[in-house]
């Protein structure tokens, strides 16, 4: 081609580029307010707390609790007595038997595993205590007692400590980066779990609460481990504390055992200390069981809703037989679902109406996280461009845009991030015929995977949602 032609060619494409450019294609997506279920956030059922028959034993094998919103993680807290009642023989049935029912539903799982409960005499093994581990019997609230009806290791003692790290190292061997799991209390020191001995066998020591952070780092290094907030002392509020920044600086992140325990103005005590912990690691919560809480007139929705935002929490319990909670209090499970950990959403998508394959274009588009929490796994948004049988035309990931840098705000007002990529379409292959096709938005893996539900109408099934459509045409 002579060089004249050539570029009489490029000024027509030119134009013909520009005039496609000039037409812009712009949607304001609103929010369906639906509850969404995502990874590392949403409400957590207590199926097993402590006493095996609370909380899931009245739910048929068949009921996953599918009608309560927002529902995303089984949370099974059970005695270590309970799970290796025979050194070395497991019992990991009691776990893996609700877990699927709920895994096969695309939830996921936490857990718990102690050594000290004041409602049975041995949550530790006694064949622990057989071995020669020493101990003592105690009374609930009154202190070390031989004629006491519940015994505790001293959880500092070497045979214990031995055949702890066994047992651990076993869970770990099972549940230690499972995708399935969610997370894992540090649960082994202390009465419930809860890493305070106040009201058992008076033993607290914070080196000894080190050396079972220790443990558990040691073997459950790829799933996020969890602390109560007890261990700094139940009800002494602060920000910073010595054990609690220990655990910090493990990764180690805050669980508080104490929503509404006490009736208010003691509703909780350590919403100071999370705001060390919510910037970089999932906040759990857990209230109290609610019908004690309702006994002891400390609950309140209001401040039900208000814990989670002043702890920036990514999980909230469902602790009580769960759908006498949900119907006393669907109101404010509604409200806490809109903020309760990250909730996604392009407020703001723009494209060309008309594209050239193979040649590049500008998406412009705003996105906001409403929850209260970051998105702490973070994820990418991608478009992908389908023709009418739903086939994928094209899929185009924004890899420098990750919704974990998204700022969290007060309720209706979040702050809105701009942001402007490069794509192209059907660039040497696959083969991309010319067509009008539709325009899905998602949030998922670097590739385009899509991971993250958003609170968005015309999903496809895949957690793809439907914007609008594009035209790509043929370069000539």
């Amino acid at each position: 081609m002579k060089p004249w032609k050539m570029f009489v060619v490029c000024a027509v494409f030119a134009v013909v580029a520009g005039a496609y450019a000039e037409e812009t294609v712009t949607v304001k997506p609103a929010d369906t307010g639906a509850a969404l279920v995502n990874p590392g956030m949403g409400w957590t059922l207590h199926f097993y707390s402590n006493i095996p028959t609370n909380y899931g034993s009245k739910l048929e094998p068949s009921d996953t609790l599918d009608d309560w919103p927002g529902l995303s993680t089984v949370y099974l807290r059970v005695p270590w007595a309970f799970l290796e009642p025979e050194e070395g023989k497991f019992n990991w049935a009691l776990l893996d038997t609700p877990a699927q029912r709920w895994i096969d539903k695309g939830k996921r799982i936490a857990l718990r595993l102690t050594c000290s409960e004041n409602w049975m005499k041995f949550a530790t093994p006694e064949w622990v205590k057989r071995a020669g581990a020493k101990g003592t019997f105690y009374k609930f609230g009154e202190g070390p007692d031989p004629e006491g009806g519940a015994w505790d290791p001293y959880f500092d003692d070497p045979v214990f400590l031995e055949k702890l790290e066994a047992f651990l190292a076993a869970a770990a061997g099972r549940y230690d980066g499972n995708p399935d799991v969610e997370f894992i209390d540090i649960g082994t020191y202390g009465l419930w779990g809860e890493g305070h001995t106040f009201m058992s066998s008076k033993q607290d020591d914070i080196e000894t609460v080190k050396r079972h952070i220790d443990l558990h780092v040691k073997h459950f290094n790829n799933t996020q481990l969890c602390i109560s907030d007890d261990v700094a002392g139940h009800d002494k509020p602060g920000r910073r504390f010595p054990i609690m920044d220990y655990a910090l600086s493990k990764g180690v992140t805050l669980r508080d055992d104490s929503i509404m325990v006490q009736p208010p103005p003691r509703s909780w005590y350590h919403a100071e200390m999370a705001e060390e912990f919510w910037p970089r690691l999932p906040v759990v919560l857990e209230h109290e069981h609610y019908g004690s809480s309702k006994a002891r007139n400390a609950w309140d929705k209001d401040l039900f809703l208000r814990a989670v935002e002043e702890y920036h929490a990514s999980f909230m319990s469902i602790h009580w037989w769960p759908r006498e909670e949900l119907n006393d209090n669907r109101g404010v499970v509604d409200k806490i679902n809109q903020r309760l950990g990250y909730r996604l959403q392009p407020v703001e998508v723009s494209w060309p109406r008309t594209v050239v394959i193979g040649e590049p274009f500008i998406v412009q588009w705003k996105w906001a996280n409403k929850g209260v929490a970051p998105c702490y796994g973070g994820g990418f948004p991608a478009l992908t461009f389908k023709d009418e049988a739903g086939g994928i035309v094209a899929v185009l990931s924004d890899e420098t845009l990750n919704v974990r840098d998204l700022a969290v705000g007060p309720p209706g007002s979040p702050p809105v991030t701009e942001h402007q990529t490069e794509f192209t379409a059907g660039l040497v292959a696959p083969t991309t015929k010319p067509g009008t096709y539709g325009v899905f938005v998602s949030v998922g893996r670097r590739d385009g995977t899509p991971l993250i539900a958003l609170p968005l109408k015309n999903d496809d099934g895949r957690r793809r949602y439907r914007l609008g459509e594009i035209a790509l045409v043929g370069s000539e």
